[in-house]
């Protein structure tokens, strides 16, 4: 995984390219919808949030991967503090991941 400034640079790319999305029911939504590739969740996210989108994650064969805090992964997409963000780009995945 990348340090924090290169994946902090990564997420703000791909919400300005459409291929992030974070909030509940945004997120929610692209995962039944199929679309997430990979899911990053705040490492302070509270223990019913996090278990329910592992689950759902695990369930569907979608990685996730622990990252930031909330205010760290809001700041990044230029939104209020975020619980998670769903990557829906195959490049962004590689560009986090690596």
């Amino acid at each position: 995984m990348k340090n924090d400034q290169s994946l902090l640079f990564a997420l703000g790319i791909a919400q300005k390219a459409g291929k992030a999305v974070s909030g509940d029911f945004a997120v929610q939504d692209a995962l039944r919808k199929g679309k997430v590739k990979l899911l990053l969740i705040a490492k302070d996210a509270s223990e019913n949030s996090r278990k329910r989108l592992i689950n759902f994650c695990d369930e569907h064969g979608i990685k996730t991967v622990d990252v930031l805090d909330r205010e760290q992964l809001g700041r990044s997409l230029g939104k209020a503090p975020r619980t998670a963000v769903a990557i829906m780009d195959n490049n962004f995945v590689k560009m986090i991941l690596e």
